[in-house]
């Protein structure tokens, strides 16, 4: 009996191996010849009422480019609306109401140019089935112009070069469409006199002999307290006397420090910088050089700030220089100091502007 088994073992492995061996067969797969199955086709196209009567498709045509004029209405509005409906200081009346009338507007824009642009498509671009073959993808000169062609028909079927009131229309309202943006960041700048951003990102509370304190609680801090790999997060002394006063916010935004100490012979430090740091410790401005966003991520092994915003990373050991990101400067260093009780204290305010980079900036 064992005899038998060993020959019906041997025999179902020759019968497997035979199976796997076969051409154009696979375990597990069955062998379909390629003319098998018939290919349907397309369904018998259904042309649009636009396709049949020139009347419905001259008023989609005018469907779509008033919606288009209706999202310039509704930019405009957006913008109008801004100056029209200011926000008084304690009034959550003004608050709301130009909340309400600037929302109007914007939904207004983007729903009008959003409905226009798919009523568009539906009822008057071309409407006719095609299969787009797959190929590899080469920058040769055929495939360049093949590339022209293609915008060529595209151009032709959506006849966004022949229908020019409605390509005059979504271009106006694409135009049109950014400005309610620019009138509410304009909102978030400065107002009253002094409002040029050198000016006002030039100078912060820093100044010669003020402490460095913790944030929030404003408690001095001792150099003796800078342990090695520690980082602290400073506002200026006196800075937390004025919470609850007005333009404290202001002020501890262009102030705001970060402070490490790191071993004296890992700084790579320039020759007229030596003498900002202290016995290996260095205090650098939080607020990120890319658009301003607080760089408190700090990476004890590698020695580096990272933005959590946009991923900017900056090397503490040799200037905060930029090492990553879309950061174009290094963080501004705050020169420091010890006083006669051993706290540390700043030697001046910030050599440059903090903050972003901006176009007025030297």
């Amino acid at each position: 009996m064992a005899q038998d088994d060993n020959s019906g073992k041997e025999l179902a492995a020759d019968d497997s191996s035979a199976h796997i061996a076969a051409p154009g067969a696979s375990v597990g797969t069955a062998v379909v010849a390629p003319d098998a199955v018939k290919n349907p086709g397309l369904p018998p196209h259904r042309k649009r009422v636009t396709d049949l009567d020139p009347k419905k498709e001259k008023r989609a045509a005018r469907t779509v480019y008033t919606l288009f004029y209706l999202s310039i209405v509704g930019s405009v509005w957006a913008v109008a609306a801004y100056m029209a409906f200011p926000i008084t200081p304690g009034d959550m009346g003004s608050v709301r109401l130009n909340n309400l009338f600037i929302g109007l507007g914007i939904a207004l824009a983007l729903l009008a140019l959003g409905i226009g642009a798919v009523h568009w498509g539906k009822a008057l671009m071309a409407d006719e089935e095609a299969i787009d073959e797959r190929h590899p993808v080469r920058g040769s000169d055929e495939t360049r112009q093949t590339a022209v062609e293609i915008f060529d028909t595209a151009n032709k079927e959506s006849g966004f070069g022949r229908r020019s009131m409605i390509r005059n229309t979504l271009i106006g309202a694409l135009i049109a469409f950014p400005l309610p943006a620019v009138a509410l960041f304009r909102g978030l700048a400065p107002e009253g006199k002094d409002t040029e951003p050198v000016a006002l990102l030039s100078h912060t509370m820093w100044e010669k002999g003020t402490r460095l304190t913790r944030d929030p609680d404003g408690a001095p801090i001792k150099a003796a307290d800078v342990t090695f790999g520690s980082a602290f997060h400073v506002i200026p002394d006196g800075l937390a006397d004025i919470a609850h006063s007005d333009g404290m916010l202001e002020e501890k935004a262009k102030a705001i420090v970060l402070l490490m100490r790191l071993q004296p012979d890992q700084l790579h430090e320039t020759e007229e910088r030596k003498s900002w740091s202290y016995d290996g410790i260095v205090a650098y401005s939080k607020v990120c050089t890319h658009v301003g966003c607080p760089v408190a991520l700090y990476e004890q092994r590698t020695h580096h700030l990272l933005c959590p915003c946009h991923q900017s990373q900056f090397d503490v050991t040799n200037h905060c220089a930029v090492i990553f990101g879309p950061a174009a400067r290094p963080l501004p260093q705050l020169p420091i100091a010890v006083d006669d009780e051993g706290y540390l204290i700043a030697q001046s305010d910030f050599t440059e502007p903090v903050g972003p980079s901006f176009w007025e900036r030297h």
